[in-house]
């Protein structure tokens, strides 16, 4: 160790010491105001957020302090500077990367917590969270490519083959984007879908006659959680191409109807009475919508329209299965005669009248 240090210039010695002092320096004072920012109620960090920016920022200083001239020196290994900064180009452009990756969830879980998607009146949140989720898989597609194309650039001859590769494959690279022309556009639809939000998480639709709430989306697929606990995989294309219903696009409530088919001598006050009772009597009811009309006569019956309103479609769908049950009964107890029925004429022929 003693001869190492004789044969090395006392300069270089003192510049590697401040250079590494620096660094424990800089670390230091980072960290110091990342934590007291962290603790204070405005600038309030979530659990583990010191980790996530510490250690990325750590190894930026450190990809700095290997460039350091003096280190290299020091360990009289100045016929290696290359390799030395090399090292220090691709260490510091993976630590940059890793610190915006760590720096997006940090965000989107700041902005997302402020959010609850799970109260009844979460449209705001759902469109966040829709957004979010959508967004973040670009940006991480985004910002993984360009670091490693950074990588590959960093090196001359990799930078000079790709460079003639591209000069030589002109043909090639058109064929390519044509072949990924439908990937393209379905990683477009994707994006669109986050800017648009025709749909957004949690929404309820109906999609191939199926009914089902949006589980998730990224950028190639939907998957709709089906009322049966069946998932349906649907491509994102489909939600710009095609027409499908979505119960929730503005709002959660909904309209629910029930139709009853009875006997023109059935009494309509009456029923109307019963269904406010009935509707009165259930928390189900959100106590803004309850229309009984008579939507249209028939030959053997009346149809009957009940119409009422819930706060989601989960629950619009139980009210109408009680509201249904209710309003059967009640006309079984009360009305009997009202249930429809076929009506059959005799009438006596002309020989069976002379006869008599």
């Amino acid at each position: 160790m003693n001869t190492l240090f004789d044969t090395v210039p006392k300069s270089a010695l003192y510049f590697f010491i401040a250079s590494t002092l620096g660094v424990l320096i800089a670390y230091w004072i980072i960290s110091y105001f990342i934590k007291k920012y962290g603790k204070d109620p405005k600038y309030l960090l979530p659990r583990g957020a010191f980790k996530k920016i510490s250690r990325p920022i750590f190894l930026i200083i450190i990809s700095i302090w290997i460039r350091s001239e003096s280190i290299r020196t020091l360990l009289q290994l100045e016929d290696y500077a290359y390799w030395f900064k090399k090292t220090s180009t691709i260490l510091f452009i993976l630590s940059i990367t890793w610190l915006l990756l760590n720096l997006l969830k940090i965000i989107k879980t700041v902005i997302v917590s402020n959010y609850d998607v799970h109260v009844e009146n979460n449209l705001k949140a759902r469109k966040i969270y829709t957004q979010f989720n959508i967004l973040e898989r670009i940006f991480i597609f985004a910002i993984v490519i360009l670091a490693i194309g950074a990588i590959l650039m960093s090196f001359e001859n990799i930078r000079e083959l790709g460079v003639s590769i591209f000069a030589s494959a002109g043909v090639a690279g058109i064929i390519i984007g044509f072949s990924a022309q439908k990937m393209i556009g379905t990683v477009l639809a994707g994006i669109q879908i986050a800017i648009a939000q025709p749909i957004k998480i949690d929404d309820v639709v109906i999609v191939e006659g199926e009914w089902g709430r949006i589980e998730e989306i990224t950028l190639t697929y939907v998957v709709v959680k089906i009322w049966d606990k069946r998932r349906l995989i649907v491509p994102t294309p489909y939600f710009i191409e095609k027409p499908f219903q979505n119960w929730t696009k503005t709002s959660s409530d909904i309209l629910g109807t029930v139709f009853l088919y009875t006997d023109y001598n059935v009494p309509f006050d009456a029923i109307r009475e019963e269904m406010t009772k009935i509707l009165e009597n259930t928390d189900l009811w959100d106590k803004e919508v309850n229309v009984l009309q008579v939507t249209d006569s028939k030959q053997n019956c009346v149809e009957i329209r009940a119409l009422m309103s819930a706060k989601d479609s989960p629950t619009s769908w139980d009210l109408r299965v009680h509201v249904r049950e209710k309003l059967i009964t009640f006309l079984q107890q009360n009305y009997p005669e009202s249930i429809p029925r076929n009506r059959v004429l005799l009438e006596k022929s002309t020989y069976e009248n002379n006869n008599a």
